[in-house]
């Protein structure tokens, strides 16, 4: 499933999404995160190490609500999966994202000590609003 084409302009906005994966215990642990779109996958950058980069490993189960920033009665809601999680490029997409949100070159919280990885998102329950 893909997002519908009348609602992916949500995704090249500097839209935030929330990102729901499940803890250990199956709770849930929501997170504010920058989105990118290729077409088919919906793409989170994060760190290794961090929570939900530990729930993503555990179970790739996720969920996503994206509102768009010029209307917040339009928003999109993704149930999926993560089907890949990527390394290489991982840095590059970060700054990509930092140019997008940020408006600059490289993103300004990057440490020589972590370790970047892309997620890919494949949508397999997509609602749509307004």
């Amino acid at each position: 499933m893909t997002v519908p084409t009348s609602h992916a302009d949500i995704l090249t906005k500097k839209s935030f999404a929330h990102i729901a994966t499940l803890m250990p215990d199956g709770s849930p642990q929501v997170t504010p995160v920058w989105v990118d779109y290729d077409g088919t996958h919906i793409l989170i950058n994060s760190a290794r190490g961090r929570q939900k980069d530990r729930n993503i490993e555990r179970s790739p189960a996720i969920a996503l609500s994206i509102q768009d920033p010029d209307n917040p009665y339009r928003y999109i809601q993704v149930r999926g999966r993560v089907v890949a999680a990527e390394t290489h490029g991982a840095v590059d997409h970060i700054n990509k994202l930092a140019k997008k949100y940020m408006g600059v070159d490289t993103y300004p919280n990057l440490t020589d000590s972590e370790t970047r990885v892309i997620y890919r998102i494949e949508p397999e329950k997509v609602q749509t609003m307004g």
